[in-house]
């Protein structure tokens, strides 16, 4: 991974300006888009599946009076019976009736009304219900219903407006969530004590912010989005395009100080901070996507539009960012003397003395950083921070076991909104379960007497304990369902309320088998308690998925078995300790004033997203802290020097984007939208949690009491685990491997050998040893099963399993790729599958496949060029045979066919050729006029290798480039000459 980032990284900073205006383009048209399709936000809380929904289902189908959205119209006079205004409310529930999209209007002095005027007579209520679902209200018919029934409204007349539809919602940021960005802005001027340096993590997370918004308002064009949706994905987006964009520029700067050439370092640091970020946002977008497991719709999307703000996000910091380092390229490194040169200085040194091991000299003095002296006094002993760390996190902990969850309802949202005023107006006059009403329906197809076994069943629902009312039963206009209105003495968000939903559900098999009625308990409240039920069952399952994938990642990186499990321990203090202070603020109300909160249940979809989100951010700092005491431990340092040597590299780094993540969470808390308050707070303290107590505190403390065991992985395991290499071990090997190829190539070597063993399964060839000089043709003889394995080996067409090989300064494994585009392969002898077709057709055919797009439009006329060569090359070799455009290879001798073959394969224009044939080279002279051929046709700087039977052994005419003679040995022997 470690390589393919590193080129992404360089073909970026290559090619600034076309990455830059992509991102711009990509950027301003996802936000027109969005803009122009209007797509609009709308909480539709739906689970497939379950009893409420079922019921409402049904109901569309067999009662589509009673199956769109309701809502209610609260009139509440100060000085007068509402008796008083009759009339009036009469006259607007006829208008109501007439408003576009309204299904009807219920006056509360309605036979079909129930308890709809408080017993002081003061308020009233009319019910309202839609023609359509909550989503499918439009705002034309909101407006159109307000501006009817605020003609009651006066001096002494309050009118407001409850229900779902009536909570509007408008995405945008205010003062404070700027605040947040500003706050951000600090830490990295701070962080890298330049202004310039610290406004490309910003505008890398901007740019990456307004492509993912601007997808997720296209989107909501045509599926419903919660209106939590853009808001998450919003502040999730922001707080990880600032963090990854950070953790990039801050190696590249780094690099630039200790002396690295520019796109060099941009390519590193992609390569290896960026190997982090790629690891850290999959991890994210895994535990994000993983909500569509819970079978939630509206979770599901929740996650999945995150997921993608978290893939621009990432993508933005290994392309945006090293383009921005490309046009800005050497005035990124930070000024000679600073504190982040010297810092960058010392930690080379300690890289340096971790590879000399024990014996290195000591670092010039330099005054110690607070992150070194920390990790110092933690190290100092282990133990007692270890306890003092659990012990804290366990007490913070403790509220979450009262953890009570809930959807919004009205009682949660702002005294600003229409919606809670009508929410308080009816708890004050009716009491609270007015406010959350429950539906019974009732299957009435088996029974006889219906109207006299609906009035029984009301009777036995009124007497269960928790029921306030029970409404008249409503058959509809077929007869075959009721519904019944079941008042509860409590609110919607109620335990209370849960339980009496639970109980008349338990009262079913009974009240079915008495009256032959089927029943079942829906209406908005019921829905609501469903999908908290689902949500509390599946929280479980969900950590377990999430702790397990943790351990599994983390042993692919870091190869060890403690590493992961101290990883995944350390994540379940963070969450708990995390659920708890919610709990305390927004169940408890501790605090609930200073952050505008309403104290009552927890949004139930917050644990399980912040679940997801902050094991992507714990997984982030474990490997940004860790890797850089691996590689110290790898390279010989002791554990203790080994957590020292990382924790000093990374202490900085992690420190500022915990306090980025930290501001930009916490901004979202004083004055965002009721359903953020609580997701954002909890991100806020878990990333604290997580980062400063468990990341920096527990985990060297844990490293150091287990010492050199902290890395021990059973060898089976090893084997079985594939390597991610994040630290970037791979690319060092790789740029080595790349300058010893570019220093053979300019020897004169067009490919070189040292110890390559090739093989397919459990053949093995090799090992090889070979130089071929450029410009020459290679003679290979032998097996020929052999030979074509090596020769596949050598074109990286099948896998180098040991040694190394450079084939035109490519090397071998690692560019195993750009190898494969340097060679052309052709066989020449035996029955060629394309005999029969022209030679003029096949060269274009071969021209139009390997060649740029843009060339195939001139494969012909390049095609004639090379029957023409080969034409005259065959002429020059004495032999009378004609060679045109509709000449058929297998109409040829041997040694014309052979030369056409070498034609083909040189049309690609590779530095090298490789020839093959299944019978001995062609020719009554063994071969040696073909070989002049050969030499006479090929461009000076091409490498020809031929492989034949008998190749090794042919006398060579004198030619004027070199020939060499190779034999692919045995297994057990070493390689040719």
């Amino acid at each position: 991974m470690a390589i393919l980032l590193s080129r992404i990284g360089r073909f970026a900073y290559r090619r600034a300006i076309p990455v830059l205006v992509a991102w711009l383009l990509l950027a301003a048209g996802a936000v027109l888009g969005g803009l122009a399709l209007g797509g609009t936000m709308q909480d539709s809380f739906k689970i497939p599946g379950t009893e409420s929904q079922q019921a409402i289902d049904r109901l569309a189908a067999v009662f589509p009076q009673t199956a769109g959205a309701s809502a209610q119209m609260v009139v509440h006079s100060t000085d007068a019976m509402i008796a008083s205004l009759g009339d009036d409310i009469e006259r607007v529930v006829t208008e109501l009736g007439e408003v576009d999209g309204l299904e009807n209007a219920v006056s509360p002095f309605s036979e079909y009304a129930t308890d709809a005027i408080s017993d002081d007579g003061m308020t009233a209520v009319v019910q309202l219900q839609f023609a359509g679902s909550s989503e499918e209200v439009t705002d034309a018919t909101l407006a159109a219903v307000q501006k009817v029934g605020d003609e009651l409204a006066s001096d002494t007349v309050q009118v407001e407006y409850g229900g779902q539809v009536f909570q509007q919602f408008t995405m945008g940021l205010s003062v404070v969530e700027v605040i947040g960005v500003v706050f951000a802005a600090v830490v990295l001027i701070v962080t890298f004590g330049s202004l310039l340096a610290a406004g490309l993590p910003l505008l890398s997370a901007l740019l990456a912010l307004g492509a993912s918004m601007g997808g997720i308002l296209a989107l909501a064009a045509f599926t419903t989005l919660s209106t939590t949706t853009p808001m998450l994905a919003l502040m999730i987006g922001l707080a990880v395009g600032i963090d990854y964009a950070l953790f990039i520029l801050s190696r590249h700067r780094a690099q630039l100080a200790n002396g690295m050439d520019a796109e060099e370092s941009a390519a590193t640091a992609v390569a290896t901070a960026g190997g982090s970020v790629v690891f850290a946002g999959v991890t994210v977008m895994i535990a994000l996507a993983g909500l569509l497991i819970v079978g939630i719709p509206f979770l599901g999307m929740m996650g999945v539009t995150a997921a993608f703000a978290v893939l621009l996000a990432m993508l933005a910091a290994i392309t945006l960012l090293p383009a921005i380092m490309g046009l800005l390229k050497g005035r990124l490194a930070p000024k000679s003397g600073s504190r982040t040169a010297r810092r960058a200085q010392a930690q080379l040194h300690d890289v340096d003395a971790a590879e000399a091991g024990e014996g290195a000299a000591p670092a010039a003095p330099h005054r110690k950083t607070l992150g070194e002296r920390w990790v110092g006094l933690v190290l100092k002993a282990p133990v007692a921070f270890i306890l003092g760390v659990v012990a804290l996190l366990g007490v913070a902990a403790v509220p979450a076991a009262q953890l009570a969850l809930a959807l919004p309802d009205g009682g949660s949202l702002s005294e600003e909104e229409t919606s809670r005023r009508a929410y308080d107006l009816i708890a004050d006059a009716f009491g609270p379960g007015r406010n959350g009403p429950l539906i019974v329906t009732v299957d009435i197809t088996q029974t006889t007497d219906v109207l006299d076994d609906l009035d029984r069943i009301a009777d036995e629902l009124a007497d269960v304990p928790g029921v306030a009312s029970v409404g008249t039963p409503v058959p509809n206009p077929t007869v075959d369902t009721a519904i019944i209105q079941v008042i509860p003495e409590t609110g919607p968000s109620d335990p209370e309320t849960t339980a009496l939903v639970q109980h008349i559900r338990d009262l079913a098999p009974a009240i079915e088998d008495e009256f032959g009625t089927a029943v079942a308990v829906t209406g908005s409240t019921a829905v609501a308690i469903d999908v908290s039920s689902r949500l509390d069952a599946a929280l479980l399952p969900f950590g377990l998925v999430v702790v397990g994938l943790s351990i599994v990642l983390l042993m692919m990186v870091f190869r060890s078995i403690v590493v992961p499990l101290k990883a995944a321990l350390g994540y379940l203090l963070s969450v708990l300790a995390s659920f708890g202070i919610v709990v305390a603020v927004f169940q408890w109300g501790w605090g609930a004033e200073l952050l505008h909160a309403v104290p009552g249940p927890i949004l139930s979809f917050m644990p399980i997203l912040l679940m997801a989100i902050l094991f992507g951010l714990a997984m982030d700092y474990e490997v940004f802290l860790v890797s850089g005491m691996r590689e110290a431990y790898v390279h010989g340092a002791s554990p203790k020097q080994a957590i020292r040597r990382g924790f000093s590299g990374a202490a900085r780094v992690v420190t500022a984007a915990a306090l980025i993540m930290f501001f930009v969470f916490a901004a979202f808390v004083p004055e965002g939208a009721s359903m953020i308050k609580v997701i954002a707070l909890g991100l806020a303290v878990g990333v604290a949690i997580d980062a400063f107590l468990v990341r920096m505190t527990l985990v060297p403390a844990v490293m150091a009491l287990f010492g050199k065991h902290a890395w021990y992985l059973p060898k089976w395991l090893d084997r079985i685990l594939p390597n991610v290499d994040v630290e970037g071990e791979g690319l060092r090997a790789h740029l080595d491997d790349l300058a010893w190829a570019q220093g053979r190539l300019g020897a004169g070597e067009a490919i070189t050998l040292e110890g390559l063993t090739g093989g397919v399964g459990d053949t093995r060839i090799g090992p090889y040893d070979a130089r071929v000089q450029a410009g020459s043709i290679a003679l290979v003889g032998g097996d020929a099963s052999r030979r074509r394995m090596l020769a596949a080996t050598v074109a990286g067409r099948l896998p180098a399993v040991e040694g190394r090989a450079q084939v035109a300064g490519r090397p071998l494994p690692s560019e195993a790729s750009h190898v494969a585009r340097r060679v052309s392969f052709a066989e020449f002898g035996g029955a060629a599958r394309e005999g029969e077709l022209p030679l003029g057709e096949l060269l274009a055919e071969r021209l139009r496949l390997t060649g740029r797009w843009y060339r195939t439009f001139t494969a012909r006329r390049r095609a004639r060029v090379w029957v023409a060569r080969i034409h005259d090359v065959v002429g020059a070799s004495g032999s009378p045979v004609p060679i045109g455009w509709n000449t058929t290879p297998a109409s040829l001798p041997p040694v014309e066919r052979a030369i056409a073959t070498l034609g083909i394969a040189l049309s690609e224009r590779t530095p090298v050729v490789v020839l093959d044939s299944v019978d001995p080279l062609p020719g009554a002279d063994g071969g040696a006029g073909f070989l002049a051929a050969v030499d006479h046709l090929t461009p000076a700087a091409t490498t020809v290798v031929i492989g034949a039977a008998d190749a090794h052994r042919v006398a060579a005419p004198a030619l004027s480039r070199p020939v060499g003679h190779f034999r692919p040995a045995d297994l057990t022997e070493g390689a040719s000459r």
